[in-house]
């Protein structure tokens, strides 16, 4: 993740943050900048993404002089990120001032006219209530994309003004299943090791 944010042109500075000193000294190693540890308020597994990110935009805002006109957020969680859709999302975000963010997006494996909820103790409904059970074939039914959950990437003041990390308008770059794999869990993570393990050069 650390070298496909390095190798894209629209990053100018590669931030880790962490609160683990041995994770900061590998993030060193391949390249990324690591100027301050994680304070523990911002390092429980319950604090969402939006103060960690807030947090290292002023702590390298302050330590450079400078002030940003976009933040990338790259999770560590989607390993399988490539660095043409970090290039991707930064030039569609650089380039078009109507989009107050840009992000990885790609297919569902399930549609949402597919899914159900079970209310009252057993009762199955769906999910989107559409009036009908939908039996058509996934081919003829309307494209849906889910966030990849490796790419957010927005102009500065969404994130430490309007204090989201998803802004709107929002725009998309679609890529590719098997790059987005998000790793919340055993089965993720074999199944990002199976592919790493058949990608040429492995």
């Amino acid at each position: 993740m650390i070298g496909h944010a390095l190798q894209s042109d629209a990053i100018t500075d590669v931030v880790v943050s962490t609160d683990d000193p041995e994770i900061a000294d590998v993030a060193r190693q391949y390249g990324a900048q690591v100027p301050f540890l994680r304070p523990p308020e911002l390092a429980t597994d319950l604090v969402p993404s939006l103060p960690v990110v807030q947090h290292a935009v002023e702590q390298m805002e302050t330590l450079h002089q400078t002030r940003y006109d976009f933040v990338v957020l790259l999770q560590a969680t989607s390993p399988l990120c490539r660095s043409q859709d970090v290039a991707a999302c930064m030039n569609r975000l650089a380039g078009d001032s109507v989009y107050a963010s840009v992000v990885a997006v790609t297919t569902v494996s399930t549609h949402p006219f597919r899914m159900k909820r079970i209310i009252d103790g057993n009762r199955l409904i769906n999910y989107i209530d559409q009036g009908f059970e939908d039996m058509r074939p996934r081919q003829v039914l309307p494209p849906v994309f889910r966030r990849a959950g490796s790419v957010y990437a927005s102009r500065r003041r969404v994130v430490m003004e309007q204090q989201t990390l998803v802004g709107d308008p929002c725009g998309a770059v679609i890529v590719p299943p098997e790059t987005a794999v998000d790793i919340d869990g055993p089965l993720d993570l074999a199944l990002a090791r199976l592919i790493l393990a058949n990608q040429p050069g492995a």
